[in-house]
């Protein structure tokens, strides 16, 4: 498994966020890749504990988050898109860092089989951009609804560059909660950051 540091939107590198890349082995019977590996992970980022699995399906246009969890239940995910593709961002919700409020992009799909490592502290997103997709991931601590947060997907102030004409509608679906999430700058207020 290859660890690479991300840019951000600013060009930035974030610390403790990594994109996973697998060794993969193909040939004409299909293929074979490590998707987990407590060990190497242990190495690169550090004991991690996981507590739960989580799998998603979700429709072409679909945007989910930007959710995240306050702590003491701030969790750290693995994700991968195990089925069709999918833009995948994190934001950098940590006031301390000097990548505060920068965030990334990467495309997560079934043929590249990218993990993206994303450490407590930042909100997390994704768009399907294929017919559907399905997303698993692990997460360092369970869901717990007192804490749990959502900022505005189009929130100008954060500036994600979504890849909207890759999907056939001019605005993504998102649940009621997300459409009804709040600006980075009233997370500040509320101090619904780290």
């Amino acid at each position: 498994m290859e660890f690479k540091k991300l840019k951000t939107n600013k060009g930035n590198f974030i610390n403790s966020l990594f994109l996973i890349k697998p060794k993969i082995f193909r040939d004409n019977r299909g293929f074979f890749y490590e998707s987990w590996n407590q060990v190497n992970f242990d190495k690169k980022i550090g004991t991690t504990i996981f507590c739960q699995d989580n799998h998603s399906k979700s429709e072409k246009g679909v945007l989910r988050g930007i959710h995240y969890q306050l702590s003491p239940y701030a969790q750290g995910k693995l994700i991968r898109c195990t089925k069709g593709n999918i833009f995948d961002i994190a934001i950098d919700l940590r006031k301390k860092s000097a990548t505060y409020k920068e965030w990334i992009g990467v495309e997560l799909n079934d043929v590249n089989k990218f993990l993206l490592w994303i450490p407590e502290g930042f909100g997390h997103g994704f768009l399907t951009l294929s017919k559907d997709a399905e997303v698993q991931y692990k997460v360092t601590r369970k869901w717990h609804k007192d804490f749990e947060k959502s900022l505005l997907w189009s929130d100008p102030d954060i500036g994600i560059t979504w890849p909207l004409s890759q999907i056939d509608k001019k605005m993504p679906l998102t649940s009621l909660k997300d459409s009804k999430a709040i600006t980075i700058k009233e997370a500040e207020a509320l101090d619904f950051v780290f």
